[in-house]
């Protein structure tokens, strides 16, 4: 595709970055603390989302698994959560023994309907993870009084959603733990990797160490823990772009803007963001019954538009059931995601709108 639905935007400063971290040879370190470049991404991060700690692990399915193991989350425990999420969230579920339980969306935004999340909950259940999709800050207040009132543990999947705000208040941050991914795609990226944020000193404690082998100093296992590290090479590209993450979510902010305005006139549903709210926009995404002719048209034009998800999760041959969610799977069959990212520029915007226009008003 000339314009893919994401990049990852890599400069001088990671290459240079990079480079330090094979002439050290320091390439990983076992250390409970992590690595150099670890620690500063961590440190940078925090700071960034106003958490008192961060933990980085090698893949935002890893920050998921870690934040499960953390809340000591076993087999016969029920987690809630949405369907419509890219598959991690589920198979982070299943791989700590628990199990997935499906909530409908909300088709204001795309995220776990509160009304459903009442509905589902049985003396099982355990944690509720809400996923804030596309960079959708789900409804999280209402999502937090349930919890609450069923003393539930929340795990915000804030994979996509990095620099999103709700109400002056990170993604992530409104739970005890809150998981990132710095995937290729996303909005920052450290190739793979993923981080967890949390306020509770414990909890810091406890996923060091489930990073790490379940070790404290050495060969000392004292809790379950696998091999969840970020190697220093991924930090040291994720310590630089953290520092540029500022400027990307305002140059995505300009262009999903900028593309909202040209579709204005469109028999179509266009994101936005509800009151109290800033959007990352990691993925602009529309809504509308003539979605795969759409998709097909801009992507012979060489326009990456691509859907996510569908299948939704409880549609996937591993997970099949015949659940209904009304809702998600609307959202599967109408959805679209548009490029915004900040190597689009006006010109490639315009194109996407007049395209669109031929297609949908014909």
């Amino acid at each position: 595709m000339k314009i893919p639905i994401n990049v990852p935007i890599i400069g001088k400063e990671e290459i240079n970055e990079v480079r330090s971290v094979l002439t050290e040879k320091s390439l990983t370190s076992s250390a409970n603390l992590g690595g150099r470049r670890v620690q500063e991404f961590e440190k940078l991060l925090s700071v960034f989302v106003k958490s008192r700690f961060a933990v980085a692990v090698n893949s935002g399915t890893a920050a998921l698994q870690a934040a499960l193991y953390a809340l000591d989350i076993k087999r016969g425990d029920e987690v809630l959560l949405p369907s419509f999420t890219f598959v991690a969230t589920a198979n982070s579920v299943v791989s700590v023994g628990a199990k997935p339980v499906f909530v409908d969306i909300m088709k204001e935004n795309y995220t776990m309907d509160p009304n459903d999340l009442k509905k589902k909950i049985t003396k099982k259940s355990k944690t509720i993870i809400p996923v804030h999709l596309y960079g959708n800050v789900a409804y999280i207040d209402e999502i937090m009084e349930i919890a609450n009132k069923y003393n539930l543990e929340v795990i915000e999947d804030a994979a996509q959603s990095l620099g999103s705000k709700y109400k002056g208040k990170h993604s992530g941050t409104f739970s005890k733990l809150g998981c990132f991914s710095m995937y290729a795609a996303k909005v920052m990226t450290s190739g793979e990797g993923g981080a967890i944020v949390t306020d509770d000193k414990k909890l810091f404690e406890k996923l060091k160490q489930i990073r790490n082998h379940g070790m404290l100093h050495g060969n000392d296992t004292k809790i379950l823990g696998l091999n969840m590290r970020l190697p220093e090479i991924s930090a040291a590209i994720a310590k630089i772009q953290m520092k540029k993450l500022s400027k990307f979510l305002n140059q995505r902010r300009n262009n999903a803007k900028i593309l909202s305005g040209l579709l204005s006139d469109l028999n179509i549903t266009i994101p936005h963001e509800r009151k109290g709210e800033t959007v990352n926009w990691y993925l602009y995404t529309i809504a509308t019954k003539n979605r795969d002719n759409l998709m097909k048209k801009l992507n012979s034009e060489g326009i990456g538009a691509t859907v996510y998800y569908s299948p939704p999760v409880h549609k996937t041959p591993f997970y099949k059931n015949k659940l209904k969610l009304p809702i998600t799977e609307w959202a599967a069959s109408n959805v679209l995601s548009i490029p915004v990212h900040p190597l689009v520029n006006k010109q490639n915007l315009n194109q996407i709108a007049k395209i669109m226009h031929q297609v949908i008003k014909r």
